[in-house]
């Protein structure tokens, strides 16, 4: 029987979004049986996927409560199958802030959750900021002018690997 694989998923502006319909690709290009789905929507039994992946977008600093609560619902049936969790932010985009080990969110999030997944990863987002509610867009241009990066209200920069996304599909087709 083929392996059935899961991506849940949070994302508030879309790029997360964007990232799983990538690995997506990577996957069911690879014969992988792949299912994606928000976490707004998610109610299957966990252990009716071999493999079952996360992905969740920052916003002020944080994950979605839903992913949190999430994980620490279903921590014994995460723990009976193989899985992955990335997160995506716009830290990321600085080198030194782009691995697992070295992102702030990152590090955070798993001293949030008592979760070790087999696998972890990192994609810098994208900023856009047209794209953004009012508040959210002073909020975010506060964030940048104090991390040194772009505050024109213009900008829109993609700053996600795709080749790094892409890899990480080929390294989640052998989890």
């Amino acid at each position: 029987m083929k392996a059935k694989t899961v991506i849940i998923y949070s994302s508030v502006d879309g790029q997360t979004l964007k990232i799983c319909n990538k690995l997506r690709e990577v996957l069911q290009h690879n014969n992988q049986n792949t299912e994606l789905i928000s976490i707004n929507d998610f109610n299957e039994d966990v252990t009716h996927y071999d493999r079952l992946i996360i992905g969740a977008s920052i916003r002020y600093g944080v994950h979605n409560k839903k992913i949190i609560d999430f994980i620490n619902a279903h921590k014994k049936q995460l723990n009976a199958i193989k899985t992955a969790f990335f997160s995506v932010n716009l830290v990321a985009r600085k080198p030194e802030k782009s691995t697992p080990t070295t992102n702030p969110y990152v590090i955070k999030f798993f001293k949030t959750v008592d979760w070790t997944p087999t696998m972890v990863e990192v994609f810098a987002g994208k900023l856009d900021y047209k794209k953004y509610p009012f508040f959210d867009r002073i909020m975010i241009q506060f964030i940048m002018w104090m991390t040194k990066g772009p505050t024109n209200k213009n900008a829109e920069i993609e700053y996600t690997n795709w080749e790094k996304v892409t890899e990480f599909g080929m390294r989640l087709k052998n989890l």
